[in-house]
């Protein structure tokens, strides 16, 4: 967090302008400070081998031998341990993460991070979210946005005298 008022948040995407990639399968995740009046683009990370790899139709999850998949696959839609600690340690400095899918797994491990996951119902632009942040943060926060405000400090911030 950058400052009292302040909250840096992450957006899964895969086309860079809307959240519109799972934590999972997201091609990147971009960046952002969010004030009640300002908004910065702070950074976009890539991850290498974003999306699972598809089926073809008639294909099963078959291991070696002819074995069943890993049962674990289901639970983390497809991400190996590695790569979902990769994708939780990029959110590091973040207070919120905005994306389309999460799974319970990876939504423990975001908030051990101390982020709080905010799972979207549907596609919507990256500047409709940051919008909508500001406008929350301009009005009365609801409890989860005060809590990502506090940050690690766990001071109150008082929203009323922003002067930005």
């Amino acid at each position: 967090m950058h400052g009292a008022g302040h909250v840096k948040i992450a957006i899964t995407t895969n086309s860079l302008t809307e959240v519109d990639a799972g934590f999972a399968n997201a091609g990147q995740v971009v960046v952002y400070d969010v004030s009640a009046k300002t908004s910065e683009f702070l950074d976009c990370i890539q991850f290498r081998g974003g999306a699972r790899k598809k089926l073809a139709p008639g294909e099963s999850k078959k291991g070696p031998g002819g074995g069943k998949g890993c049962a674990m696959d289901d639970l983390t839609n497809g991400v190996t341990t590695d790569r979902m600690a990769e994708r939780v340690e990029a959110l590091d400095g973040c207070s919120v993460l905005f994306t389309l899918g999460l799974s319970d797994l990876h939504a423990v491990h975001v908030k051990r991070r101390g982020i709080f996951p905010v799972k979207m119902e549907k596609s919507r632009s990256v500047d409709d979210v940051v919008e909508s942040l500001q406008t929350m943060l301009k009005n009365n926060p609801p409890l989860w946005l005060r809590r990502a405000l506090r940050g690690s400090s766990g001071q109150a911030v008082e929203l009323g005298s922003q002067t930005e």
